[in-house]
């Protein structure tokens, strides 16, 4: 295995590129244009196609048209971006087509500012478009992890016919860490529902997403469901750090989980029982595995670069059993080990 020092947002296009990415459509915006930057230099040695579209609207219309012939095809953007995708991201999961759909996080709402931030995490597991649906979710806090993540998320698209997204922020988009590619086998396989060109090989296969017949459009959304249930019994993931004997279990995803690990060891060190929770998807959210990790704490403490988006889901994962205090910063500004550590201190007590 080859390892190699990269930022975040290059190391991620060059993992996608090795799992088979074929097409890429986007349009440029920060924290995210090294991955646009590096695909439009690599994509077309390596057999691929990129492609900078007029706007962010025709990047997620393009990535729909080249999912339904059966390629792999991703896309990247940041926050304002994506909610300029939404509708298109809401076609793609009506039609049941899969894709691969970065989302580097930063500050807002409104245009905000560039710096990192965690604050798409509503849009990202309640609402990244119209209708009933659900997209796969993963919260990465590694470079190396973004490269892992990007080679589960083509193929888990490709198993349940449905987008991927990849929750990143502008942390881990522009930090630089040694990473490993694996030798990695693409699977891009049979797709016989794609409209790839039939030659009277086989039915005529047709992607839509419109439903003019009720009980027929409920029939599809329902059936899809069905999927969805399936898949948060077997896909969702999560790290447990010393949870064991945690009185106080800290939630944090993605890049701010490396920043509440290191105030969870300073609060060891002080005598305080305290574990961290890491979702490493955040849809689907992993319950069960929080239900577990907090079995003996007293208290949990959900720390985000948001106002506290990821409450709620912690809440509902327990039950409403236990208190849920909150800590995070907001706007671009990143929380540090002392101000977390702070609020376990209040929570626990030092002893």
């Amino acid at each position: 295995m080859e390892r190699s020092l990269m930022k975040g947002n290059e190391a991620l296009a060059e993992a996608a590129m090795r799992a088979g990415c074929q097409c890429f459509f986007g349009y440029p915006i920060t924290p995210q244009t090294e991955i646009s930057a590096y695909l439009a230099k690599k994509m077309a040695a390596n057999g691929g196609l990129f492609l900078q579209a007029e706007s962010e609207v025709a990047a997620i219309n393009m990535v729909l048209g080249a999912a339904s012939t059966g390629v792999r095809v991703m896309t990247s953007s940041s926050s304002p971006g994506i909610s300029l995708k939404s509708e298109g991201i809401s076609y793609i999961a009506g039609s049941d087509l899969p894709c691969v759909i970065i989302n580097v996080q930063r500050g807002g709402p409104g245009l905000g500012g560039i710096q990192p931030s965690q604050a798409d995490y509503w849009q990202a597991t309640k609402g990244l478009g119209h209708g009933d649906f659900h997209v796969l979710v993963y919260a990465p806090a590694s470079v190396q992890e973004m490269v892992d993540v990007v080679v589960k998320a083509f193929d888990k698209a490709d198993e349940y016919r449905m987008p991927a997204m990849i929750l990143a922020d502008g942390i881990l988009g522009q930090m630089m860490e040694p990473v490993t590619f694996p030798e990695i086998e693409a699977k891009n396989g049979n797709k016989p529902w794609a409209a790839d060109g039939h030659k009277n090989k086989r039915e005529h296969n047709i992607i839509n997403s419109l439903y003019l017949q009720p009980d027929v459009l409920e029939k599809s959304v329902v059936d899809r469901y069905e999927k969805y249930k399936k898949i948060e019994e077997t896909e969702a993931d999560a790290e447990s750090y010393l949870c064991e004997d945690a009185e106080i279990v800290v939630c944090a995803f993605g890049a701010t989980a490396r920043v509440a690990k290191s105030a969870v060891n300073q609060a060891r060190e002080k005598g305080i029982k305290v574990g961290l929770f890491r979702p490493k998807t955040v849809w689907p959210f992993p319950a069960k595995q929080l239900q577990e990790a907090s079995k003996n704490a007293k208290t949990l403490l959900s720390v985000e670069m948001s106002m506290g988006q990821m409450i709620d889901d912690i809440k509902l994962a327990i039950n409403c059993s236990k208190p849920v205090e909150f800590f995070g910063r907001t706007g671009g500004v990143i929380p540090k080990p002392t101000e977390i550590l702070d609020e376990i201190v209040r929570l626990g007590g030092a002893k």
